[in-house]
């Protein structure tokens, strides 16, 4: 403890005779350049006289502008204008003994006028002096062993120059920024912190930068796609390509411009930043119970993420596997958000289960995100794939129903659309479902209203479409056990809107191509590509939740909507591109080698089914269909009678129940 407060005072009192001698130099200074160094006797006197009250009032103002507190390496913008306040009302106090006819006291007012400019100058330079040598001159030394790596920075904004100022700062790090490249034209032959912007990106070549073996893209706010052709030219020039995070983390806190990372596939396949109507997201579920089944999935984790950020009254995450459970819970603990949320072991099959969280939470909001996804699995089990997606997602949304759930969000997929495997026709099973739920909520909702308008005094409970339907007796209402094939309170109008969004691979979800494929590169190779043509639509995680969520704000009820997934791409070039920007060559080093489409896989994805008509939402990336004819309670019956063979007979037998149900099905049959 001695020796910490002896350290502080022997650093106070260093700043002290450092700031003394910058402001005594200053003064003295200031009578020689006013009299122009030919300074006479009687004012050479008088500056000796004045120096000690001088130099002690602008020391006061310090003291009182908190700068004798101040680390003095760190100088920035509010320092400076601290300096200059101090110094400026310092002069003014000593040109106040003119005003108040103190002879003895007074100030050539030339003199003040030098000395203001001196002192500010000379605690400015000082303190710039310190912050120089600390950042460059012994932090260079530390990293003097080290080897520096010249770099090219491509972007000269604000992200590129904090950059250059970061590592220019650091360079123990041992990267040196050499030059930017900038589309701006307007940017060109000017210097960013001393750095040269010489030209566009498509002007870096190895015979004019031969030393530079990396280089930093620092352009968040660029296009994608012309980041795209920047990457992927740079690592055909045999460069190593570093990339700083995404605009959103950068302006939300989470990281620096500084915090560089190899570029990765996500980065290429990503598309422009999506605009959302947040406001109406937030009005969407702040103060609200919102559930989430699959919480511990890609989709379900990010949508708690996302909506744990928009002030939920509380979010019920439900997830059948416990580890993934933990996972998610551990991660709203660490944003800060544990106290929101409540993480609920349970299958969407366990009725008696799903029963109690509704009866002890009353969500308000669902997303229905748990199911079966992986195609080629499922392909073999299909009872599992119809029993999970499609049985599971009727159960669940009876229960919302008779909960008098709000919304209902089922999370399908784009292999729901003539599907040619059993993970796309369960899903389509599960919308069918939830389709003419949502015309026997309507058919019960106008039954209730046509009961309200009798004036017969008492009138028996009649039944209309599965749903009671009480003519109105006084205020009793007898209500309808949950979990029933009753879905909602006698009498009442049930609210629930029920809806499913589509959206094709996101990346980085489980058993998608670009962990595989990292796998596989990582390993050696080779690369597996069942076809040469197949291609699939991409979106990242974040851009896909945040599109459902779009979506959900704006469904009335029965809608799908279709997420616009942008250009399909061509899982070969995937792979090639994921090899390319390892540092690898195909062929040379990675083998691609093409396997064949497995049973149930399409070679390319569709968008649209025949029997359903495309109409414009408020958002130019949300498309909606509505399905034309009154198809769907018909369907449902027929999913109806899939259950009870689920188990009792061959996958050949239940795939073709399914084509008479889904009749634009094209089943793999053994």
């Amino acid at each position: 403890m001695k020796a910490f407060l002896s350290g502080i005072g022997l650093r106070f009192w260093v700043t002290v005779c450092a700031y003394v001698a910058v402001l005594t130099v200053s003064f003295y200074l200031a009578y020689e350049l006013r009299f122009d160094f030919a300074l006479p006797a009687e004012f050479q006197v008088e500056r000796l006289r004045l120096l000690p009250y001088a130099v002690a009032v602008k020391f006061l103002g310090l003291v009182l502008l908190r700068q004798m507190g101040s680390m003095l390496r760190y100088f920035s913008i509010p320092d400076l204008i601290r300096v200059t306040t101090a110094m400026a009302v310092s002069s003014a106090l000593l040109i106040a003994p003119r005003l108040l006819g103190q002879a003895d006291y007074v100030f050539p007012r030339g003199v003040l006028l030098i000395d203001l400019l001196l002192s500010v100058v000379g605690l400015c330079a000082f303190r710039i002096g310190l912050r120089v040598y600390q950042e460059r001159g012994i932090a260079g030394q530390a990293g003097a062993g080290h080897r520096v790596q010249e770099i090219v920075i491509v972007g000269a904004g604000d992200t590129g120059a904090s950059l250059a100022k970061e590592l220019l700062s650091k360079p123990a790090r041992g990267l040196k920024p050499v030059a930017f490249l900038d589309d701006d034209p307007d940017k060109r032959g000017r210097l960013v912190h001393g750095i040269p912007v010489l030209g566009r990106p498509d002007d870096f070549s190895r015979d004019r930068f031969p030393e530079v073996h990396t280089v930093v893209v620092a352009m968040p706010s660029a296009a994608q796609r012309r980041v795209k052709e920047i990457v992927l030219r740079l690592v055909q020039l045999g460069c190593k390509v570093e990339i700083i995070p995404a605009i959103e983390d950068l302006a939300s806190g989470r990281a620096k411009a500084s915090h560089l990372r190899a570029v990765e596939v996500e980065d290429l396949l990503g598309r422009d930043a999506v605009s959302l109507d947040t406001t109406a997201i937030r009005r969407f579920v702040e103060n609200k119970v919102v559930m989430v089944t699959g919480a511990g999935g890609s989709i379900g984790a990010e949508l708690c993420r996302q909506i744990a950020r928009l002030n939920p009254q509380r979010l019920l995450m439900v997830e059948q596997s416990e580890v993934s459970l933990f996972q998610i819970e551990q991660e709203m603990n660490e944003l800060g958000m544990g106290a929101i949320s409540t993480p609920l072991v349970g299958s969407i099959l366990d009725q008696v289960r799903m029963n109690d969280i509704f009866s002890r939470f009353r969500p308000q909001v669902v997303f229905h995100a748990a199911a079966h996804k992986h195609v080629y699995m499922m392909e073999r089990q299909p009872s599992e794939a119809v029993r999970n997606n499609s049985i599971g997602t009727r159960l669940l949304g009876e229960i919302a129903a008779a909960f008098k759930t709000e919304a209902f969000v089922l999370i399908s997929t784009d292999k729901a659309i003539n599907p040619t495997n059993v993970m796309g026709a369960s899903k389509r099973l599960a919308e069918i479902h939830l389709q003419a739920l949502q015309a026997r909520l309507l058919k019960a909702e106008a039954g209730a209203q046509r009961a309200e308008v009798m004036t017969v005094q008492s009138a028996p409970v009649t039944r209309e479409a599965g749903f009671a339907v009480a003519a109105k007796s006084g205020p009793r209402r007898e209500p309808v056990r949950a979990g029933s094939g009753d879905l909602g309170p006698a009498g009442e109008a049930v609210s629930t809107k029920f809806m499913a969004v589509r959206f094709g691979n996101v990346l980085g979800s489980s058993g998608s191509v670009v962990p595989i494929f990292r796998k596989q590169i990582a390993a050696g190779g080779p690369v597996t590509v069942t076809h040469p043509d197949v291609t699939r639509y991409f979106m990242t995680i974040p851009e896909a939740v945040g599109l459902v969520m779009q979506a959900a704000v704006m469904g009335k009820g029965g809608e799908i909507f279709v997420l616009d997934m942008g250009q399909p791409v061509k899982i070969a070039d995937l792979a090639r591109q994921m090899i390319e920007l390892s540092g690898l060559a195909v062929g040379d080093d990675i083998e691609i080698k093409f396997t064949g489409l497995k049973p149930g896989e399409k070679l390319y994805e569709e968008l649209q089914h025949q029997d359903e008509r495309h109409l414009p939402t408020e958002h130019p990336r949300v498309m909606r269909f509505v399905p034309s004819g009154d198809a769907t309670a018909a369907s449902a019956q027929a999913i109806d009678q899939l259950e009870p063979i689920l188990y009792t007979v061959s996958p050949n037998p239940i795939k073709e129940q399914i084509k008479s149900i889904i009749p634009e099905y094209t089943p793999y049959l053994e």
